[in-house]
């Protein structure tokens, strides 16, 4: 088989990699770090998470749950590693992110067939070729893209929450639980009471804010709105937002606090904690004056800062085919964040899918497609359904897939649709042939 090209050794690359290396396709990896860096990864690994080390639900009564169960059946590397490096997070799957990186990185390196190529691609390689260069697409590829498609492309920016060590928190302050103990006391929680809420929201309305580019425009994703950027939809949005109290008791006061930080251990020692919902674009110096004024954080040391940076991403549904082909070049594939998908797990399966239908398409079959009624092909469905318009990136979530039949709702509903998918993935994967008679890959049951 003719050797596939793949270009950013991001989470969808590196699942495609693993997934074509396992179906007997040869493989070259392209990933330009370290001899061109990015405005926000810090190492060269594969697969560095740069924004939160959380995966998100790891139940199937949210979509991600259910497209990760999903991943599961379709010998997902992402997913193995994910649950192998998993640290406590309640009802969410989060992990190492150290430990994440390393084994996707040694891991892909150690694949038959596999070579790692470091350096930029400043042009569309012969086909096949799959581009997964996900959010941080150099400007030169980008232009290749760009002249290529004949498309303008599209920009917003993701912000990244700060990190603090876990030994600068305040414990006679900030205490352990989850909301509604969902998860027991994974999350630490630095309580506010009413006056000391308003006056956070004041500094943060008033801090210095790292100016937008001139030729950049900047798009929110509501998934990662800065806080800044909430407070100035109004001034309780943050207290019903990422700093909702509910479900949580002061234990100095044996009341509910009137808003609440919530930190999620980010490593599993339990050295470092993330800011949940805490993605900024204040300047450095305002985000160390300004949340030190959190009650627990008044001695935080950070070992990183909030920031941001720009997402590109191309208008899929006028692009794509459901199969990730480019319309009009069948030799060429898209995946990851780059065709719109938004969330770690959502771009390692578009590169999964990439993979599968590359390893089809080299020996002489069909491209395949999810059905809708499954996570993968509900997100697959939206982002390159030709009758989109005003296209913006998206989450996993039940609200793409086909109705039921019947008047189920919440808990039960979403319950039923991911039977219904997990079942239709089933067939789909005996229909075709996608599994891999090779070495299991670990795996985790749904909850």
């Amino acid at each position: 088989m003719r050797p596939v090209t793949i270009v950013g050794g991001g989470l969808a690359g590196c699942e495609a990699a693993w997934q074509l290396a396992r179906r007997g396709v040869p493989v070259r990896l392209w990933e330009m770090r370290p001899k061109r860096g990015t405005e926000a990864h810090q190492t060269e690994r594969l697969a560095e998470l740069v924004c939160s080390n959380s995966f998100r639900s790891a139940s199937v009564t949210a979509a991600v749950g259910l497209l990760k169960e999903e991943m599961r059946r379709l010998d997902s590397l992402v997913m193995a590693i994910a649950d192998r490096t998993a640290v406590p997070a309640g009802a969410a799957l989060a992990v190492d992110r150290e430990r994440f990186a390393a084994e996707v990185t040694e891991t892909v390196a150690a694949l038959p067939g596999v070579e790692i190529e470091r350096g930029e691609v400043v042009e569309l390689p012969d086909g096949p070729v799959l581009i997964a260069t996900g959010p941080l697409t150099s400007p030169a590829l980008a232009q290749a893209l760009q002249a290529m498609f004949g498309e303008r492309y599209l920009y917003f920016y993701d912000a990244i929450a700060p990190i603090v060590s876990a030994e600068s928190i305040d414990r006679s302050i900030a205490f352990a639980a989850s909301r509604y103990d969902h998860g027991g006391d994974d999350y630490l929680n630095c309580p506010m009471d009413r006056d000391e809420y308003y006056g956070f929201i004041d500094a943060v309305l008033a801090a210095d804010i790292v100016p937008t580019r001139d030729f950049e425009r900047c798009v929110h994703f509501e998934g990662c709105m800065p806080i800044e950027e909430m407070a100035r939809r109004g001034r309780d949005t943050l207290a019903f937002g990422p700093m909702k109290p509910v479900g949580l008791v002061d234990p100095r006061s044996g009341r509910r606090p009137y808003a609440v930080v919530q930190l999620r251990q980010d490593n599993r020692e339990g050295t470092l904690y993330n800011m949940v919902g805490f993605q900024t674009k204040m300047t450095y110096p305002e985000q160390k004056r300004i949340f030190k004024t959190i009650p627990g954080l008044a001695d935080a040391v950070f070992v990183r800062l909030g920031s941001l940076h720009r997402n590109t991403f191309v208008n899929s549904p006028s692009l794509l085919q459901p199969t990730l082909q480019v319309r009009g070049r069948d030799d060429v594939f898209l995946a990851g964040q780059l065709i719109g998908v938004e969330g770690y797990v959502e771009s390692a399966a578009a590169g999964l899918l990439a993979a599968i239908n590359l390893a089809r398409c080299g020996d002489g079959r069909e491209a395949i497609v999810p059905p809708a009624t499954t996570a993968l092909g509900a997100l697959v469905a939206y982002v390159t359904d030709p009758e989109r318009r005003d296209f913006q990136p998206m989450n996993a979530n039940y609200g793409l897939f086909p109705p039921l039949e019947g008047k189920l709702r919440g808990r039960e509903k979403r319950l039923a649709l991911a039977d219904r998918a997990l079942a239709d993935i089933d067939a789909w994967i005996a229909a075709h042939g996608v599994a891999v008679a090779v070495a299991e890959t670990p795996r985790r049951a749904a909850p």
